[in-house]
């Protein structure tokens, strides 16, 4: 993986109104996500994001697996196996399940889910191994170190408040074992039309992990032009994800020292 510019940073969200307490601020922030991610399952159609339906999703859905893989066996793991990872907003599981096809054992494979329909799709889908713990990361009883993973996909893009994002970041970095590392993918522009999420550029992710060691590649083909040309020309998909400027998101291996 070869470190990659990112645009300039995004400009700092409007603080949080005062709160009385850290669990009072904290709650500030997951009920706003809770509401974002209502406003958007009203706004996307069902089918926006089915690996049947939509060839785009697939096409990033595989890229990204294929990336993950690499990065890792690049860091020297030959196997998951033996490795415990974690995901911070699992969703329905989609991640966890492409965990276990590289090779992860679902005893050591557990996600954290804020909002409970999708804990409640995430332990339908998956085996009953896989741990699911519904509620509030920061709230979550994870042990400091004992994570070889901690992956977060289009999670921080949804957090707004920079104080949270860092707390979580920080919580995510305590969990990881030393010579493991942090894995988070998300897009790194702003969306004129969506105003619940912002980008997280790569100079974000260093300063949200500066004692780590960032790998990032970036990766999917603009969201807007993929869905676009999916039905009408899917031959031009790969084309246009060949080139740089049009690749919206990074995935990027933070690793911690040893």
């Amino acid at each position: 993986m070869t470190e990659v510019p990112g645009p300039p940073a995004a400009p700092p969200a409007a603080p949080a109104p005062a709160a009385g307490s850290t669990a009072a601020f904290a709650r500030h922030e997951t009920d706003a996500v809770r509401e974002r991610y209502a406003r958007r399952a009203a706004a996307v159609a069902a089918d926006r994001y089915s690996l049947l339906a939509s060839p785009a999703a697939l096409r990033e859905q595989q890229q990204r697996l294929r990336a993950m893989a690499a990065l890792w066996r690049a860091h020297g793991w030959a196997t998951l196996h033996d490795k415990a990872l974690c995901e911070v907003g699992c969703g329905a599981g989609g991640n966890l399940a492409d965990l276990l096809r590289l090779g992860a054992a679902p005893a050591r494979l557990s996600g954290l889910e804020l909002l409970p329909e999708r804990a409640a799709a995430a332990r339908a889908a998956l085996p009953a191994a896989v741990r699911v713990v519904e509620g509030d990361a920061l709230q979550a009883d994870m042990t400091p170190g004992s994570q070889q993973a901690v992956l977060a996909f289009t999670v921080f893009s949804s957090l707004l408040d920079d104080a949270f994002q860092q707390r979580l970041a920080a919580a995510m970095w305590r969990w990881t074992a030393p010579g493991g590392g942090v894995l988070v993918y998300d897009f790194t522009v702003d969306n004129p039309r969506n105003r619940d999420v912002r980008g997280v550029p790569l100079a974000r992710w260093r300063a949200l992990f500066p004692q780590g060691r960032v790998q990032a590649r970036r990766l999917t083909l603009a969201p807007p032009i993929a869905r676009a040309l999916e039905h009408r020309a899917p031959a031009l998909l790969p084309l246009l994800e060949a080139l740089p400027p049009l690749r919206t998101h990074l995935l990027a291996w933070i690793t911690k020292p040893t």
